[in-house]
């Protein structure tokens, strides 16, 4: 069987790099193929950003080679045999896909590319340069290097501005104390355009609604009377400025249309005014006090882009507002002050909707079975932008084919409600001081009942008050001081009774009926810009439950560890998620994940509830682990049955992921993966040997690869992803690496390859 594979990847090989040597012989005998152009840059003194330079230079040099993979030209030859007289389907669809056209010598045009060197280096400030092009030929393949001697840079030796009596010279005259523009400074046009960009902003930000940075000359001198390569560089308006344009103006009028819409009628529209703005509104939509609140412009003040731009940030944050329309009108000017008027137009969504969701649900322990969600929103509930989002669900999961869990379903069902304020609620009233948008009250509260296969039946009641709010488009915030979840237990059966027995940890976890504390959690997200180079996220989430009940229980007289007669969880937990994506172009990306967690049991408490412990496996974590198949430690069920499902959780969770994501036909996409990591116990527990955390952890690290397709439809991603463990921590210490791949075998391939089937990407 090796052998045999071996000679197919042997043969795949030499296919392949014969694909290297055919596209000679469709090379025209009159041409020759472009392998593309070099650059060498010289420079008689130091030039502090010579790395920019080349680089600037370099993505001149025209026109680009045929690509090369793996030292082959793929498309190239896919175009060729797709382009022959009779290419057969196969050729055709290959070339659609993947060919390139041809980019031969003849289309190199040297001089050109030249003059072109030169333009960029004198906007560089590096003026009478030298170049040279030297044409390389080799059989069938040319390829072109150039040489260029760079002058000695012109250096600035000062900034003066050509001024008039003017307030708008005073200005730019303060402004140009931060300028970058200094003595020494190299002359760079792309400097100058950036200085009259920063000058015209900070214009604007004073008033000058109409400035525009094409009102703005650079001119420089190079005369100065000797040798040096100095100039002086004077700053002035061009000659055809309007008067608009040079003066400051001030907000006159603010109109506030709270119910923008086509349908209203004028007649029966009013208007109030609060603190200089006129709310407009026939039937009242949003009260006019609230709304104020959200408008950051102010009557009688200098127009500002950043307090207008804010200023429709946070009306749009209000999620009651379909479109926010932000428009000024110039009014009157005299010669020294222009008058603007600020009408604001707010077309609201519908207020009420209902959605029904179905879903499918697969994982990796054989379980699934249909979802069913529906949610109800009112939105403006109390004119004030206020939020209700009722939702109920149904899920039924139930075991398909032969497991190793077997006999196993559960029937959950759930409602929750959601008040969301777009303000803070507190006992006092409290003036929010974020600028960027609007921290938001949230009030929950909600019921869930868990029928776990006949084994047991859970009912939990929850409710939370708390706030959660945006620094900016990166930071997130959002902090519950109050958090109850109370988990009642019942109607267990003999099986779960016996498998409480075996485990006291796990009947512990159980029986903590009243989870009260609260809870923070903070995101600093960079994945949001798809073509950023380098993406961050940091997401820390912190846990605290118990304290304030073990102080009632003192003062009322209660039992250690209970509250009212019912025993209540006491624990402290912490998150970390880091996630680093290099984006090596629009469609090549490596994602990375690092995740930790821990949770230390407090007081009376021996283990966290088991609601809030840490789980390993499927398709989000280690994916050639079936769910909560791993762990704690070196921890191995003697059979994987209905007991062993619940024993696999832990108090301390360490992973780490590494996938590359590429491109392979229009929406269908590729992954390759590797992931690691465990769970662990805080304390001992003998019903689970090996699952304490200890200072061999990084000896008890599970290891799993695996390759994905990926249905990337928008934003709307289905994941299918085939793995195989590579370590495996509960096997005997020097037996844990895998040794082999008996692909052919099927229990090999049913005990080692997991499929995972997820929507969405795992991080």
């Amino acid at each position: 069987m090796k052998t045999k594979y071996t000679a197919l990847v042997g043969f795949a090989f030499l296919l392949l790099l014969g694909f290297a040597c055919s596209v000679k012989r469709f090379i025209p005998d009159d041409e020759f193929l472009h392998t593309g152009a070099a650059l060498t840059l010289e420079s008689e003194s130091e030039i502090s950003d010579i790395k920019e330079v080349t680089e600037e230079v370099e993505d001149l040099l025209r026109p680009k080679p045929n690509k090369k993979i793996l030292g082959m030209y793929i498309g190239l030859w896919a175009h060729y045999k797709g382009a022959k007289e009779k290419p057969g389907f196969i050729n055709r669809f290959i070339n659609k896909k993947i060919g390139e056209e041809p980019v031969y010598f003849s289309g190199v045009n040297l001089r050109g590319t030249e003059e072109l060197i030169l333009n960029r280096l004198e906007n560089r400030g590096f003026f009478y340069s030298i170049t040279n092009a030297e044409v390389s030929r080799k059989g069938k393949f040319a390829s072109v290097a150039y040489s260029v001697k760079l002058s000695g840079p012109y250096l600035m030796d000062s900034l003066i501005v050509d001024r008039d009596s003017m307030e708008v010279d005073s200005e730019i005259i303060e402004l140009l104390k931060d300028t970058k523009l200094t003595r020494g400074t190299r002359f760079d046009l792309s400097k100058l355009n950036t200085e009259r960009v920063r000058i015209e902003d900070a214009l604007k930000n004073k008033g000058y609604y109409n400035f525009n940075d094409e009102y703005l000359i650079f001119e420089a001198d190079t005369n100065q009377g000797d040798s040096t390569r100095t100039f002086n560089l004077y700053l002035r308006f061009k000659n055809s400025v309007p008067k608009s344009g040079i003066i400051p103006y001030r907000v006159d009028q603010i109109n506030v249309f709270p119910n923008y819409s086509i349908d209203e009628k004028a007649e029966l529209i009013d208007t109030v005014t609060i603190n200089g703005k006129n709310f407009i509104q026939g039937q009242l939509v949003f009260r006019p006090e609230l709304l104020d609140d959200y408008i950051l412009i102010e009557k009688d003040g200098l127009y500002h882009p950043g307090k207008s731009k804010l200023s429709s940030n946070r009306l749009s944050s209000i999620g009651n507002y379909r479109f926010v329309n932000l428009r000024y009108e110039e009014m009157e000017a005299d010669d020294t002050l222009g008058y603007l008027k600020a009408n604001i137009y707010l077309s609201p969504m519908k207020k009420r909707s209902l959605r029904a969701e179905l879903q499918g649900i697969s994982k990796s322990n054989n379980f699934a079975g249909p979802a069913l969600n529906l949610i109800y929103r009112n939105r403006n509930l109390f004119y004030g932008g206020e939020t209700l989002n009722i939702s109920g669900k149904f899920a039924y999961e139930f075991q398909v084919g032969r497991g190793a869990v077997e006999g196993l379903n559960s029937v959950e069902l759930g409602l929750n409600a959601d008040l969301i304020y777009p303000r803070v609620i507190f006992f006092t009233p409290i003036k929010e001081r974020f600028s960027y948008s609007v921290p938001k009250t949230k009030i929950s509260l909600g019921t869930a009942l868990l029928d776990r296969g006949g084994l047991y039946r859970l009912n939990t009641f929850s409710g939370n008050y708390g706030y959660f709010w945006n620094v900016n488009r990166y930071v997130y915030h959002e902090i519950n001081p109050v958090s109850i979840n109370v988990v009642n237990l019942t109607k267990t059966s003999n099986e779960f009774e016996a498998i409480l027995d075996a485990n006291p940890f796990l009947r512990n976890s159980f029986q903590q009926q009243f989870i009260a504390g609260m809870n923070y959690t903070f995101n600093f997200n960079k994945l949001v810009d798809r073509f950023r180079t380098h993406g961050v996220f940091v997401g820390v989430g912190i846990d605290l439950a118990g304290s304030g009940f073990k102080a009632a229980s003192k003062i009322i007289g209660s039992a250690e560890g209970e509250f009212l007669g019912m025993p209540f969880a006491h624990y402290a937990k912490a998150d970390l998620d880091l996630r680093y994506y290099l984006r090596l172009n629009t469609q090549h990306t490596i994602a990375t994940r690092f995740l930790a967690g821990v949770g230390k049991p407090l007081g009376n408490s021996v283990s966290l509830p088991y609601v809030k412990q840490f789980f390993a496996g499927g398709p989000n974590s280690i994916r050639a682990f079936r769910i909560r198949s791993l762990g704690p430690g070196t921890y191995r069920p003697e059979v994987f049955n209905q007991a062993s499902f619940f024993d696999q959780a832990g108090d301390i969770r360490l992973e780490g992921n590494l996938e590359y994501r590429f491109p392979i036909i229009s929406v269908l996409k590729g992954a390759a993966f590797l992931d690691a990591g465990n769970l662990w116990l805080m304390n001992e527990n003998e019903a689970l040997p090996g699952g304490k955390f200890s200072s061999s952890w990084w000896d008890e690290l599970a290891v799993g690869t695996g390759v994905g397709l990926r249905v990337d439809i928008e934003f709307f991603v289905i994941r299918f992803d085939l793995a195989t463990p590579l370590r495996i921590p509960y096997l005997p210490e020097n037996e844990r690496w895998v040794s082999g791949f008996d692909v052919g075998s099927k229990s090999w391939r049913r005990d080692n390859l997991i499929f995972n089937f997820a929507i969405g990407f795992p991080f």
